[in-house]
């Protein structure tokens, strides 16, 4: 015996959008296509939001990180010999 279950399926978002197709078709419900297929792109919503969070993220990270390369190490270094010079320069 092979007791092996797939997953998958419609989903609430599918099942939903099913139900409102059938309602618009039978004219019960009198909504504009859009709203009717509204749940098809909630999962798509979902996921663009949660990706555009994540770039979000990133990019403050890696604002975060660059500045305390910027202020520390070989590149500060570089920087306070520059003002050095400039200062020494001017005298």
């Amino acid at each position: 015996m092979n007791n092996s279950s797939k997953s998958g399926g419609i989903g609430f978002c599918g099942l939903l959008a099913i139900v409102f197709i059938v309602l618009k078709l039978t004219h019960y419900i009198d909504w504009s296509w859009w709203w009717v297929l509204s749940p098809l792109f909630i999962p798509f919503a979902i996921v663009l939001i949660i990706a555009l969070f994540v770039v979000i993220l990133k990019m403050f990270y890696y604002s975060r990180v660059k500045r305390k390369v910027n202020k520390s190490g070989f590149a500060a270094i570089i920087e306070e010999l520059q003002a050095n010079q400039e200062y020494h320069g001017r005298k």
